[in-house]
């Protein structure tokens, strides 16, 4: 489901899921890696990568319709999920390989750094076309980490952004073919390994103050 290995200072961490939306299985395990990799030391850097041709489709909407009384605590997991990404002691970056949707969106926004393939896959907040509304925690992580002309029309139109659009938007910092997504990302990555993840996770936790709030994490 989840698979993490190490390439020097970076260990990569690849979903394998399907659409790799956040089923509480999904969680389970991706919680284990992030205490596995918050308990190491000395240099070292994440990147986060699917497989095929989704990054992630976010909640489990499937599960949820199954179980509609675990809303509140699944939501406050999701969460949790996005704050930890950004009080994490190492930098991140996502390697967007493929469709990167509503809540999948929101995680790859709390990595650092974004690197997006660009024959196969776009970067979408769809919630308006579903009907749904941002939670207060999810609206303050985009509005933090995207540029504020881009967040608007991300969140009220639903766009679907294709790598280029992205980039020029500001939601990526670079792209790359389908080859080459992975080593892109690593190459970003490696060079930063070398930071202090404690004071990285501090600079961040003063940063996204508000947001890590209204996440309901601080």
């Amino acid at each position: 489901m989840i698979e993490l290995r190490r390439d020097g200072d970076v260990r990569i961490l690849r979903f394998d899921e399907g659409e790799n939306r956040f089923s509480p299985g999904f969680l389970d395990e991706l919680e284990k890696i992030l205490d596995e990799l918050e308990a190491t030391e000395g240099p070292r850097a994440l990147v986060t990568i699917g497989t095929g041709k989704f990054f992630s489709n976010g909640l489990d909407l499937d599960w949820l319709g199954r179980n509609p009384d675990e809303w509140g605590p699944y939501l406050d997991r999701v969460h949790a999920l996005f704050a930890r990404f950004l009080t994490l002691p190492m930098l991140t970056v996502a390697a967007l390989n493929g469709h990167t949707f509503a809540a999948g969106a929101m995680l790859a926004l709390a990595h650092d750094h974004r690197v997006m393939r660009t024959d196969r896959g776009f970067f979408c907040l769809p919630e308006v076309d579903l009907g749904l509304s941002f939670t207060p925690g999810m609206a303050a992580l985009v509005q933090g980490r995207l540029p504020k002309a881009t967040a608007h029309e991300a969140m009220v139109t639903g766009r679907r952004y294709t790598a280029e659009e992205a980039q020029t938007a500001g939601i990526v910092d670079r792209t790359a073919s389908e080859a080459e997504v992975l080593a892109t990302a690593v190459g970003l990555a490696a060079p930063l390994a070398g930071k202090d993840g404690g004071t990285v996770a501090k600079i961040r936790t003063v940063m996204y103050e508000t947001v890590l709030a209204a996440l309901g994490t601080n």
